[in-house]
């Protein structure tokens, strides 16, 4: 019986050890500010809200739908639930909870969109962020609410726990939640079903339309809730959720190369999030251009891309093993000239 062996390879583990690379390097040529303990707090705390974004890029991919809409959410919930809580004097929970039923309402627009209007989720979900802005500019007065004075407010996102601030342990528990109900649940397997073929899906009896509904849901939530900690941790802002929409997406494409590759998944979007914000910090000690998140961003999107469909086209073109048949019996015979005039089929 053979041993299973554990596989390191770079199709799976490239993230990491480029990861490594980016901290050997420049620890060595910059090790005062790059190897410190404020440079690795601030790298985890500052990325941390674009690793939930792009888990719910995750979230909707996983059902072949693209939410271009989450920039736009993220935008709005944080403008509702500062301005609930500064010009409406309305408590946190309150405000929190408005911000993010807002949020999921979005999602479900989206899900109408794609489901019963039968309108691709690009141009859906471009459609409705255009609308949200238009929202958002009415909710906020087109200028930028004042932030909450409260202690809890700041406290949400501001606490620390380990010298982390606990914005990042939020991000593990949400990651530790949708991962296991992709990975581990019906409703997870469902999903990627209908990301890779969706009349094959339909037609094993997966309620297609309903599902990918409930994960562009479920991807605004994710991105109200991101809101939320955002407007906590930086302060409300009209424009910051369209920075956050490129990268989420290119840390999405980038992680479907990594742990499992071909498919998008929790901990590889993750892993990329913090690669590439760790080499972006490494060379903006080196080089202080600040260009080089906007490079890093885009490089890393148009490669991801690209070798996914690199990757596709070889599981393509890759021959077949054919198993050698078992050998008939003379009883058996005749009917090999019958399957002699059946056509083979095309891979």
């Amino acid at each position: 019986m053979k041993k299973s062996k554990v596989d390191f390879g770079l199709d799976r583990f490239s993230g990491l050890y480029l990861w490594a690379t980016f901290i050997i390097i420049f620890g060595i040529w910059n090790p005062d500010l790059f190897l410190t303990g404020n440079t690795a707090h601030s790298v985890a705390s500052s990325q941390a809200i674009g690793a939930m974004l792009a888990i719910a890029v995750v979230v909707a991919l996983a059902a072949g739908a693209y939410d271009l809409s989450l920039g736009a959410v993220i935008n709005v919930s944080a403008i509702i639930v500062t301005a609930l809580q500064s010009t409406r004097g309305w408590g946190i929970w309150e405000s929190v909870l408005v911000a993010v039923l807002v949020s999921a309402a979005i999602g479900a627009v989206n899900g109408f969109l794609v489901v019963k209007a039968k309108i691709s989720s690009f141009i859906a979900t471009l459609g409705v962020a255009t609308l949200v802005a238009a929202v958002q500019t009415i909710v906020s007065g087109g200028s930028q609410p004042l932030p909450p004075k409260s202690e809890t407010w700041n406290n949400l996102t501001a606490t620390e726990v380990v010298g982390f601030q606990v914005v990042v342990i939020y991000l593990l528990v949400l990651a530790v939640i949708v991962w296991w109900a992709l990975e581990h649940t019906p409703a997870g397997r469902y999903l990627h079903a209908i990301g890779q073929n969706t009349e094959a899906a339909r037609l094993t009896g997966i309620k297609t339309g309903t599902w990918t509904w409930l994960s562009l849901i479920a991807s605004s939530t994710i991105a109200g809730i991101a809101g939320v900690l955002y407007a906590s941790l930086s302060g409300p802002s009209l424009t910051f959720g369209s920075a956050l929409l490129l990268p989420a997406f290119a840390a999405a494409f980038l992680g479907s190369t990594q742990l499992k590759p071909g498919n998008v998944n929790v901990w590889g979007a993750v892993l990329a999030v913090y690669v590439l914000a760790t080499g972006v910090k490494g060379l903006q000690f080196v080089t202080s251009a600040q260009w080089l998140n906007d490079m890093f961003n885009g490089l890393a999107l148009l490669l991801a891309v690209s070798f996914a469909v690199w990757r596709q086209r070889q599981a393509l073109t890759k021959p077949r093993r054919v198993e050698p048949a078992p050998a008939l019996s003379r009883s058996e015979a005749p009917l090999t000239e019958v399957s002699a005039l059946v056509p083979a089929e095309r891979g």
